[in-house]
Order: C-alpha cells, then sequence, then structure tokens
C-alpha cells in the first residue's frame, strides 16, 4: 500500500515474525502502522467458548490495524501470523507525519477503511439475522466485488476461512456450499469455490 522506500525514509524498520505469532492482542494500545512485505496474518476475537471469529486476512502489500491509530483507542481484535512475515513498523507520530506530507496516500487509506467499514456493517447484518447460505454468498459476492472481476471468481479462501469469518461450523459451511452448488448460485471446480 504504502511504497517501501516512503515507509523507510519516515523511519519505518522491517521486522520478522515467526509462523502463529501475535503482533499484538486485543485490549493493547496501538502505537504502529503495520503493512507486510510478505506473509499473511488474520485478525480474530475469541468467543466466550473460544471460537475465533476471523475480522479479516491480510497478506502481501496489505496494512492492518489502522482504526485504533486514528481513534486513539485499544485494539479491537487479536492480529497473529499464519506463516513467517515479514512487516513494516511505523510509529504512530511518524504515520500521521507520512500521511500530512502525502495526501495522495491519505485519501487511500480513507477509501480503504470506508471499505472495510461497508463489509463489517454488511457481514454484522448477515450473522446475527440470515441463514447460512446467505451469509456465504454475502461474503463471496463481497470478495468478488473488491476484486473487481465481472466473470468467474475463484474464491481465495478455504472452508475453514469462510467458517472463520462467518461465524458458522465448518461442517455449516461445507453443507451450505454444496447447498448452493445445487442450486447453481455457485460452482465447485477442482474442490475450490466459483462465484
Amino acid at each position: 500500500m504504502i511504497p517501501e522506500q516512503i515507509i523507510q525514509s519516515f523511519g519505518g524498520t522491517l521486522k520478522t515474525y515467526s509462523k502463529d505469532r501475535t503482533i499484538f492482542n486485543e485490549g493493547e494500545h496501538a502505537d504502529f502502522y503495520y503493512q507486510i512485505k510478505t506473509g499473511h496474518v488474520k485478525m480474530f476475537n475469541l468467543t466466550e467458548d473460544g471460537k475465533e471469529f476471523v475480522q479479516g486476512f491480510f497478506k502481501n502489500d496489505d496494512s492492518f490495524g489502522e482504526p485504533p491509530l486514528f481513534g486513539d483507542y485499544k485494539y479491537p481484535a487479536t492480529a497473529q501470523t499464519l506463516e513467517d512475515t515479514e512487516l513494516y513498523l511505523l510509529s504512530k507520530s511518524a504515520f500521521f507525519e507520512l500521511l500530512k506530507m502525502h495526501p495522495d496516500i491519505h485519501l487511500t487509506f480513507t477509501k480503504m477503511i470506508c471499505k472495510r467499514m461497508i463489509y463489517k456493517a454488511k457481514i454484522a447484518r448477515e450473522v446475527s439475522i440470515y441463514p447460512p447460505e446467505h451469509r456465504i454468498l454475502t461474503l463471496l459476492n463481497h470478495l468478488k466485488s473488491n476484486a473487481k472481476v465481472e466473470t468467474d471468481f475463484e474464491v481465495p479462501l478455504t472452508r475453514q476461512q469462510i467458517s472463520e469469518l462467518t461465524g458458522l461450523r465448518v461442517e455449516t459451511v461445507i453443507r451450505a456450499i454444496k447447498k448452493l452448488e445445487k442450486s447453481k448460485a455457485l460452482a465447485i471446480i477442482d474442490r475450490k469455490v466459483v462465484i
């Protein structure tokens, strides 16, 4: 998202995290901007019974955890690596200075945060009132629209990840996907979900 040379020019440092390492915990104060150079990160909350509810998955060049920097509040979720990951860390004050000096980057962040808010609003509604098939289709259609794909879209998520993003059990996701395939709302090609 932010070019590496710009991050480095504002004092950003590259740090390596091993697989399954916690980057920050829910409830900790937000002090850094994080951007992935290489790797894979998930942000999640734990339910009372210990089940993960995933807020999002992030990969190369993605940033995560920015809203608490803007709002000056604590992290609403935990961030953890899913594989060995290289992250750029930039202090909060340097991040704000960077945004002041680069209004084009600031606008890009505003657009990205708005997209994430729309996604959260859609998912919150889906989780609370709709059946599994509807929840899954909403998630998949959201991913397709963000990918700006007009034709067939191969969903880049496993059944487990769909489960974590919708708050459904994996078994429920598998059954719902089969129902959706039967009704021709999606297709399964080489074990991949295509919408």
